[in-house]
């Protein structure tokens, strides 16, 4: 195996891990605040319609910032039903996921019609960095990818410094703990749990902003193919933490780059088996991990 194929192979897992990361890191800042949002979903493809109506006005980076507003709302009308009136977080997050899904679809045929799909936007290119991506297979791989992608690198030590740092992350995680004795303490857990969960949001619309503008470069109906809930998955494999969370992240998308790998390679195997692969390696993956990991205690109360 070439080195030019290690290093396309680095790069498509990075490039796959990059909305997974992103929505696992709003995931991981909500259920530490004890809200589990199962709308993620729906928050990516909102944010991957709003990017592409943004793209269309004003270019890729009003895209970006579209998908994150759209995002950080999505998350806001979670919020406002599961907290704010007390409904059942399960139910909420698959009904936004599952309302999403068909407004997303319906908005994208009134507005684009028979021609939608043959949308093509302008994607945000590579930037290669001239030190870092030198480096041999790891450079190319991991320093000559969009902007997004580097917003990642930065995102992981952000949100573990507000997570263990700031008084914000101790608030939080003490919310997701025992929210009645933060509570006791001062903490106004309402606020510190929408205000996570609204952050969660735009992580997952960035992530499908993302998809839509550095990947594929146009919308298509369901797209993120349930992404959010592997991010979710993602979450509970790096044990809510934001380092062990992108080790969990870049591991399915090397999962998943590994397929056209193998595929590439000419093996005389059917290639349902390579597209199940790294579905099926996340799943044992995660019953080798119960009983190991313990979520916060007052996850989804």
């Amino acid at each position: 195996m070439t080195g030019a194929l290690v290093a396309g192979f680095g790069a498509a897992a990075v490039r796959i891990a990059t909305p997974l990361l992103l929505a696992a890191l709003g995931e991981t800042l909500a259920e530490r605040g004890g809200v589990l949002d199962l709308g993620i979903e729906g928050a990516m493809l909102v944010g991957a319609l709003a990017s592409v109506f943004g793209a269309v006005a004003g270019g890729p980076w009003v895209g970006i910032a579209a998908g994150i507003l759209a995002g950080a709302l999505t998350a806001a009308a979670f919020a406002a039903v599961a907290l704010g009136a007390g409904a059942d977080q399960v139910v909420t997050g698959t009904a936004i996921t599952l309302g999403a899904t068909g407004l997303t679809g319906a908005v994208y045929r009134m507005t684009y019609g028979s021609a939608g799909g043959a949308l093509q936007l302008s994607t945000l290119p590579n930037v290669h960095l001239p030190l870092l991506g030198g480096i041999p297979i790891v450079g190319p791989a991991f320093f000559d990818q969009p902007w997004v992608t580097y917003g990642c690198y930065l995102a992981v030590p952000l949100v573990w410094w507000a997570l263990f740092r700031t008084r914000w992350g101790l608030e939080l995680r003490a919310s997701g703990e025992s929210p009645a004795a933060a509570a006791a303490s001062g903490v106004r857990v309402l606020r510190v749990r929408v205000t996570a969960t609204v952050i969660g949001g735009a992580f997952a619309g960035l992530a499908g902003a993302g998809l839509v503008l550095t990947q594929v470069g146009t919308f298509a109906e369901n797209m993120t193919a349930g992404r959010g809930f592997i991010a979710i998955a993602i979450v509970v494999l790096g044990r809510w933490g934001p380092f062990r969370v992108a080790i969990a992240a870049l591991a399915f998308g090397a999962l998943t780059a590994l397929q056209f790998l193998l595929q590439g390679l000419g093996l005389d195997v059917p290639y349902q088996l390579f597209l199940v692969l790294p579905y099926a390696v996340a799943l044992l993956a995660l019953a080798g991990a119960v009983g190991r990991t313990r979520a916060p205690q007052s996850l989804g109360r």
